[in-house]
């Protein structure tokens, strides 16, 4: 099937303030994903790689699912399927690693379905929609903002899927080629102590985000950059994996019962040398780097080992507002994401070496904070005071507790619109999977 004909991007202008940006938020979504699984057989798209992940296509036809739900029938338009069908691609009662077995629209069928679901939005937006709303969902446009961040978390999700995928040779879309790296201080930067606002009110953040409010942290020290490969290895060749003192517990019976010896995807070579396979791709390891699919146990044992800790996510978010008490949206400040300003969006296919965003250090002098890898913090995904689950319970009130940890920042993988200062994500401690490193902290 030539999937170009599904594209409708820039067949009609979007008029207004936020019916602008919201389609076109939603048309770079799904050029995003059309991009990443064109050229993928059938039986490519339709297998399980993972239990950890869903079949390809099962994210193609919940993608459109989700945007038929929260931009037509809670908008008023009409239904284009059952709401049976939306058991079939409910996230919550079917599990990643049963998917595989459910009635799964077959490819050419899912991706006719994403195309219906769009043009019927496209029609419901321009016609339909008023620009200004006292209606909730419509203010500032958010829930258009809340299916298109949907869409490329779930883009990044394919990536995860796709890392993990050995079947086939998997060609990488593109690769952006990244700015030249420069040298980057080792020394810690510290962090004078103080209120800090945690959380937004931006138009389109979710609720785990909110309400914005300010807490005391105490002065800390954190690292420059995340942790990088050369730096990691060092730990993975001093034994690291063979000492339990450096290890919580439940982190070690998770070493031992798994087997560990190094981050995954590393591949250790005769001769001190090591590899990494990079999607389909195998290379040596850049030292350079950040080290990434690295799950919180790791990270925590690799910063016991260090001497230091992971920051917390009000030390994290603090480092990123920056000390001087403005209310900055990203490190740098109100500006969106660039390429110059940090690696997001996908299209590097892999970090970027330390020291290569300039544009993107924050006031207090940290690089890297947003993009090339999430960071672990030692946070549980908790919710802030005065929380209210908006639009759905099942997005974060569910997930509330101490089995999750925090991660922020974002990574090449992350799309920029779904990236800021008070984004938080949260995650297993044993999930390796996903795009995520290291950054340390310490107390004064």
């Amino acid at each position: 099937m030539d999937r170009s004909t599904t594209r409708t991007a820039g067949a009609v202008e979007a008029p207004g303030a936020w019916k602008a940006r919201a389609w076109a938020e939603l048309e770079a979504a799904r050029a995003r994903v059309l991009g990443m699984l064109a050229g993928l057989p059938e039986r490519v798209l339709m297998n399980q790689h993972s239990p950890l992940m869903s079949p390809l296509i099962w994210d193609v036809a919940h993608i459109a699912n989700y945007e038929e739900q929260w931009l037509l029938r809670a908008l008023g338009a009409p239904a284009l399927t059952d709401p049976a069908f939306d058991a079939i691609y409910d996230a919550f009662r079917h599990p990643r690693s049963t998917r595989a077995t459910l009635p799964l629209l077959p490819p050419e069928a899912a991706f006719a379905y994403a195309t219906r679901v769009r043009q019927a939005v496209r029609e419901h937006l321009m016609d339909h929609v008023p620009e200004t709303s006292f209606e909730p969902l419509l203010a500032d446009g958010y829930v258009f903002g809340m299916v298109a961040q949907h869409e490329q978390q779930h883009a990044e999700t394919l990536a995860a899927t796709l890392q993990l995928m050995t079947e086939v040779e998997y060609r990488m879309a593109s690769t952006r080629l990244l700015p030249r790296a420069r040298p980057v201080s080792r020394a810690p930067v510290f962090i004078p102590g103080g209120p800090v606002r945690l959380g937004t009110d931006a138009p389109w953040a979710f609720d785990n985000e909110q309400p914005s409010h300010v807490r005391e942290v105490a002065p800390f020290l954190m690292d420059a950059h995340p942790v990088t490969n050369g730096e990691y290895q060092a730990f993975v060749e001093s034994g690291g994996y063979e000492d339990s003192r450096w290890w919580h517990p439940k982190g070690w019976d998770f070493v031992r019962a798994e087997r560990l010896a190094h981050p995954q995807f590393w591949l250790p070579q005769d001769g001190g040398r090591w590899l990494r396979r990079r999607f389909s791709q195998v290379e040596p390891l850049p030292a350079d780097e950040p080290v990434q699919h690295v799950c919180w146990y790791e990270a925590e044992a690799y910063a016991r080992w260090a001497g230091k800790r992971l920051p917390t996510e009000a030390e994290w978010e603090k480092a990123a507002r920056g000390s001087d008490g403005v209310l900055r949206e990203h490190p740098w400040g109100p500006e969106a994401p660039t390429p110059a300003r940090a690696n997001l969006g996908g299209d590097a296919w892999g970090p970027a070496p330390v020291g290569s965003h300039p544009e993107g250090v924050s006031h207090d002098g940290v690089w890297g904070l947003l993009g090339d890898v999430w960071e672990w913090t030692s946070s549980d995904f908790q919710p802030y005071a005065g929380f209210r689950a908006y639009p759905y319970r099942e997005y974060s009130e569910v997930f509330f507790g101490d089995e999750y940890k925090v991660l922020r920042g974002g990574a090449w993988a992350s799309a920029p619109v779904a990236v800021r200062n008070g984004f938080r994500n949260w995650d297993y401690p044993i999930r390796r999977q996903i795009f995520a490193g290291v950054r340390c902290a310490s107390a004064v």
